[in-house]
């Protein structure tokens, strides 16, 4: 369920302190956490990314793996066109995909 997700990422926070981030009221985030209410899919987007987990996540307690991750069309073509690269061009395929890595976790705040 998402509430006890929601309660266990939330860890010491407060249900004001998410609840002021995500733009909701404490009582409209506590009653995500209750069972009482479902976030909507905008306000189910800013909690995957004030938590820095997937919406996956929130309502299935389970991550994306691999094999979904490659389900996905861009990422398919993305790979496919990177196995006529040099040695050297893949390598700094792989920096720049580790850049945006590094700048994408920078990007939202960790709250564990």
């Amino acid at each position: 369920m998402i509430g006890g997700r929601l309660k266990s990422l939330r860890g010491k926070k407060t249900q004001e302190e998410v609840a002021n981030h995500i733009g909701v009221s404490r009582a409209r985030y506590s009653h995500y956490e209750n069972g009482r209410s479902e976030p909507d899919y905008e306000t189910l987007q800013k909690l995957a990314d004030y938590f820095n987990v997937s919406t996956d996540y929130l309502l299935t307690g389970k991550e994306p793996s691999d094999e979904d991750l490659f389900a996905d069309p861009d990422l398919q073509i993305a790979y496919r066109d990177m196995q006529d690269f040099s040695p050297e061009s893949k390598q700094q395929a792989i920096e720049f995909i580790n850049y945006l890595k590094e700048k994408e976790k920078n990007r939202r705040p960790k709250h564990k």
